[in-house]
């Protein structure tokens, strides 16, 4: 591939819900850009942006793949992103490096939730954007009906520049309302259209939808508005050049239509992407730090150089592939850059341009276009790469925190030794991920954002590495706690051949605020017991209440204070001071009202409205509070306080629940009482898994 000047490339994310034919439109794209010489199918897995075993097998988007291709002497860098909300994080990461958005919606379904969802990720990102009605060629589709869906949560801004020709299986082209042309397609065919004028029985119709067009062009420009009010129109020349102002400012959002399926449209797309969609110079000045200070940079060739990269990929032959936006400068083959996070130097040799999984060899890249360098070996996701004494760093995205966690287990010792740095390669390239080991329960953990998405991880394992893992719920990491007050003793004294053992103390035991732990106090006066064993005293405490004593899990949230005690001159010791202390702890542990606490989750579910009601009674039979309710859109947006132990299966029950289109967040919260039923079936567990392994040892 030649290389391309920053005004003839343009930067696009493919965004919308899951099976809204995202991978299917961009494969016609190819077709019709000739980077592809047939049309490939999602169903027959062999299109260029689902490359992946895991993708092919599923037959959905888990990953975000670029496919660069060239039309009409501009290079379109195609950013084909996940829909479903398992996977949509990797969208949000990758559309900072998009200039524009194309939101694609289901000719059926209409907007749906994770629709909205990417729509407010180009708001965050201030991305201009079009939406596309896809799918019209199914049964029951309807652009109308698409069209008010996006109407009532997108608002009147969007508005038609395409009309469909035909219905469902009659869908054969789509009317120009911009230049009033007519276009039809062959099905299956190479994606563009025999040009012709409006039939007869659509003129009214595309005249009307013109007219609306031209109107609201017309608002946001007050030479225009005068124009409208003169002639009662626009000539085309103003409205093309009012219609791009009114895009690149966020005020306009065309809507266009086609089937990605059959190919219908694919050319009226890509000349709509060139004309009216902002090269990476047309976005303005970028913001960024520079030696800690905020500042802001224009995307331009003589700027000192400068890359952020968006994505890594962890593969089993080139290694870790780094795929990069060029902010500003232009970068070549073996250019020594500096990653101003590490402060280490790398550098940059092969750079390549991405067609899914083939990488092309290109000597240099301008500012504002997508490339991809193996083998750095410092530089992960969201690092800036720069010239020497440039200290410049572009913000990273905001990625939520993985809402699910499952313990993963080895099955051989072979694969023991080897998951831990397989599962750190795989981490590189999901920020989303989370791999970490449970100071309580001992266990490992991968965390994520549902079932699925760790189920996708431990495939990754067998296939790129060859380690074999087994996924298992994870054990809720429950507290024990004291509700009422204790005054013991705790003495401990052996006598034996020699030296005896003697320790001597005398404590109260009070609870403390949640979240407190634990607090010790020395009110030792008079020298009842030597300074020298008061710390091993506080060391027994603790050691016995790591063991627990209701269901052997950790005593939180307590104050002790020791008051008096006694010792012996020759036998007193350390360990027999710590041994008064474990056993000054058990006295209290009866007498103080112990009582068992289970983690309280946060959860957030975002889910379409008509499924509310549903949801607040599946909430309220996991003992969930509920603490806030708000609808945006068609999106109804449910909070609750849920604990843990109730939420490990919530992902496969929602999905069943609200058909795969609702999505959940969950992040601990606090530390709450277990009812009393719950408590006794935890505590009777717990003591029978003790019978079970003292059994198993005798």
């Amino acid at each position: 591939m030649k290389v391309y000047e920053s005004n003839d490339i343009r930067n696009v994310a493919l965004v919308g819900h899951g099976n809204c034919g995202k991978t299917t439109l961009a494969a016609g794209m190819l077709y019709a850009a000739g980077a592809t010489n047939r049309l490939t199918r999602v169903d027959e897995g062999n299109t260029v942006t689902d490359f992946d075993d895991e993708e092919i097998s599923r037959k959905i988007t888990i990953s975000t793949a670029l496919a660069a291709i060239e039309w009409k002497k501009v290079k379109y860098n195609l950013l084909d992103t996940p829909g479903f909300n398992i996977f949509i994080n990797d969208t949000k990461g990758a559309m900072v490096a998009a200039d524009a958005a194309l939101v694609l919606v289901d000719g059926v379904a209409g907007v749906e939730v994770q629709t909205e969802k990417v729509w407010g990720f180009a708001d965050d990102f201030k991305l201009p954007r079009a939406m596309v009605i896809n799918k019209l060629e199914r049964e029951r589709s309807s652009f109308e009906r698409a069209l008010e869906s996006i109407h009532a949560g997108m608002g009147r801004s969007a508005v038609p520049v395409h009309l469909p020709m035909g219905a469902e299986k009659d869908f054969r082209g789509v009317i120009d309302l911009v230049r009033m042309k007519a276009y039809t397609y062959a099905p299956d065919g190479d994606g563009k259209g025999v040009e012709s004028d409006i039939p007869a029985n659509l003129a009214d119709a595309a005249q009307k939808a013109h007219e609306v067009l031209v109107e609201m062009v017309a608002e946001g420009n007050d030479e225009l508005l005068e124009e409208f009010f003169e002639a009662g129109t626009i000539g085309e020349e103003h409205l093309l050049t009012g219609l791009r102002a009114g895009i690149l400012e966020r005020r306009i959002v065309p809507v266009l239509c086609a089937s990605g399926l059959q190919n219908i449209a694919t050319d009226l797309i890509l000349n709509f992407i060139g004309e009216f969609f902002p090269s990476p110079t047309g976005r303005g000045r970028m913001a960024a730090t520079e030696s800690g200070k905020d500042v802001e940079r224009a995307v331009s060739d003589s700027e000192p150089l400068a890359l952020f990269v968006f994505k890594t990929v962890a593969d089993i032959f080139a290694g870790r592939v780094s795929y990069f936006k060029v902010m500003s400068g232009v970068v070549k083959n073996d250019h020594n850059v500096v990653n101003t996070r590490a402060g280490n130097a790398e550098r940059l040799a092969h750079l390549s341009v991405l067609r899914g999984k083939t990488l092309e060899p290109v000597t240099e890249l301008h500012a504002g276009d997508i490339g991809a360098v193996a083998k750095l070996r410092d530089t992960l996701t969201a690092d800036t790469l720069c010239e020497k004494g440039v200290a410049i760093a572009y913000p990273s995205v905001q990625i939520p925190e993985p809402s699910i966690a499952y313990a993963v287990t080895a099955k051989t010792r072979q694969d023991e030794d080897r998951m831990g740095n397989a599962i750190q390669r795989i981490l590189e390239e999901d920020a989303a991920l989370r791999f970490y080991r449970d100071p309580q329960t001992k266990e490992f953990l991968v965390a994520g954002t549902g079932q699925q998405h760790v189920e996708v991880v431990v495939n990754k394992l067998k296939k790129r590495y060859g380690v074999d893992v087994a996924l298992h719920s994870p054990k809720i990491p429950y507290r024990e706690t004291i509700r009422g007050f204790a005054d013991v003793q705790g003495r401990h004294k052996k006598q034996t051949g020699g030296h005896g053992q003697f320790g001597d103390c005398k404590v109260k035991v009070e609870p403390l605020p949640r979240g407190e732990k634990f607090e010790f106090v020395n009110a030792i006066f008079g020298g009842a017991i030597p300074k020298t064993f008061i710390p091993a005293i506080e060391k027994g405490i603790l050691e016995a209440a790591e063991k627990g004593y209701l269901a052997g899990y950790p005593v939180v949230d307590f104050k002790v204070t020791l008051y008096d005690g006694s010792y012996h001159d020759v036998d007193s010791s350390e360990m027999s001071f710590k041994l008064a202390g474990r056993k000054a702890f058990k006295a209290a542990m009866a007498m103080a009202k112990p009582a068992l606490l289970e983690p309280i989750m946060k959860v957030e579910v975002q889910a379409p409205v008509e499924f509310a009601g549903d949801l607040m009674g599946d909430m309220n039979g996991r003992r969930g509070r509920i603490s806030g309710m708000e609808t945006r859109g068609g999106t109804q947006i449910l909070r609750a306080m849920v604990p843990m132990a109730e939420m490990l299966t919530y992902q496969n029950d929602l999905t069943s629940m609200t058909q795969g289109r609702a999505s959940f967040t969950m992040e601990f919260d606090h530390y709450d009482y277990v009812p009393a039923l719950q408590a006794d079936k935890i505590i009777a567990a717990a003591k029978a898994a003790k019978e079970g392994e003292e059994e198993e040892e005798e």
